[in-house]
């Protein structure tokens, strides 16, 4: 099956030698929980979206330095095409960023949060019971690197995950939207990376606190991109 990626961002200067673009993550992640896939990338950030919208495929939305709520042509032009791929019944999965443009485009309100920043390894509570099956524990732990929420989900939402720093973790729209706050395609390596070399936006404190986070706690991203795409009918 084809999974289309809108890239939002390439993040020049952010990733290390070791990841060659940002599109491999979710590559690697998608190979790890046995998905037999292939990628069709839009270049989004520059106003290029799919050309036509499929049913049969998967449209992904994922992570970008941009905030959901600005009004530039190229997110404008996202927006759009969301409601309008949302309304023919085409399926789509959104990660940060793009949990919230998705939000946004749907009817949410994003904003960025009063509360700080992010970083490294969180633990939110799984409230969908569908979810459940997938975190025995009923807590999921992602990687993050955000400032901007998802306020106010859109009508008709499910909320899937919550925790204190952030109400609207994940949410879920049937069996045809689902997204995550977190990162299920980040890696351990990658997010010390960052908090290392690319965070200088970010407290001190929150950054000491974010590496330890990584040494303390297990990211399941795999667990997260397996209820994704089961409750999307693709695996």
């Amino acid at each position: 099956m084809r999974v289309n990626i809108l890239l939002c961002d390439t993040f020049p200067g952010r990733l290390p030698d070791f990841i060659p673009n940002y599109e491999s993550l979710f590559f690697d992640l998608f190979d790890s929980v046995g998905l037999n896939a292939d990628y069709r990338i839009c270049q989004t950030w520059q106003g290029e979206l799919p050309p036509e919208i499929n049913r049969d495929e998967l449209y992904l939305v994922p992570g970008s330095l941009d905030s959901a709520y600005d009004d530039k042509p190229w997110i404008v032009a996202l927006l759009k095409w969301i409601e309008c791929a949302y309304n023919r019944g085409a399926r789509m999965m959104g990660v940060c960023f793009g949990h919230q443009v998705i939000a946004r485009a749907l009817g949410g309100e994003v904003r960025k949060y009063d509360g700080g920043f992010g970083a490294g390894v969180r633990a939110s509570r799984v409230v969908d019971e569908a979810m459940k099956r997938y975190f025995p524990h009923q807590q999921m732990q992602l990687l993050y690197s955000h400032h901007d929420q998802v306020i106010t989900l859109p009508q008709g939402a499910e909320l899937c995950a919550t925790s204190n720093f952030c109400k609207n973790e994940s949410f879920r729209i049937g069996h045809q939207v689902i997204t995550f706050q977190g990162h299920p395609e980040f890696t351990v390596a990658y997010s010390r990376h960052l908090l290392t070399n690319c965070s200088e936006d970010i407290d001190e404190e929150v950054r000491i606190a974010a590496l330890e986070s990584l040494d303390r706690m297990t990211p399941q991203g795999p667990a997260a991109a397996r209820f994704a795409l089961n409750q999307l009918n693709e695996i």
